[in-house]
C-alpha cells in the first residue's frame, strides 16, 4: 500500500475517536513511519518474538506534568510491521483502527495490561 493510502487509514481510525476524547488530547501529534527506529524498539521495551505496531511517546494525562512550553506527544503508527501482519486491505484498515485506539489509550493512562484484561489488545 502507498504511504498516502496508509495515511489516510490513520486519520479514519482518528476521525472514529469521539469528540470528547479528541479535544482532552490538544497537545498531541500522530506520524506515520514505514518502519520503527532502533530507539522506537528499545523505547517500547518489547518482549521476544513482539512486533512494534504503533508507539506513544509522551507525558499520559495521569501523570503529574507541568505542560507549559511542552513539546506535543507524538504517536507513531507504523506502517511496514501492521501490512507484514494482515493478509489484505480490509485486515490493515481494521489494524490500523486497533492500532490507534491503543496508542490513544496510553495517552490516557491505561497500561497494555489493562488493554489485554479489557479485550482490546
Amino acid at each position: 500500500m502507498r504511504t498516502p493510502e496508509f495515511e489516510a487509514l490513520v486519520r479514519d481510525a482518528i476521525a472514529t475517536i469521539p469528540d470528547f476524547f479528541l479535544q482532552i488530547m490538544t497537545n498531541v501529534d500522530f506520524h506515520v513511519r514505514r518502519q520503527p527506529l532502533k530507539r522506537h524498539i528499545i523505547d517500547a521495551a518489547l518482549d521476544k518474538g513482539d512486533t512494534l505496531l504503533g508507539l506513544y511517546e509522551g507525558f499520559p494525562i495521569t501523570e503529574a506534568f507541568d505542560g507549559n512550553m511542552a513539546p506535543p506527544d507524538i504517536i507513531t503508527i507504523f506502517q511496514g510491521p501492521i501490512e507484514d501482519m494482515c493478509s489484505s486491505d480490509e485486515e490493515i484498515k481494521e489494524q490500523v483502527r486497533k492500532t490507534v485506539i491503543h496508542e490513544v489509550a496510553h495517552f490516557f493512562g491505561i497500561s497494555d495490561a489493562e488493554l489485554y484484561d479489557w479485550g482490546l489488545y
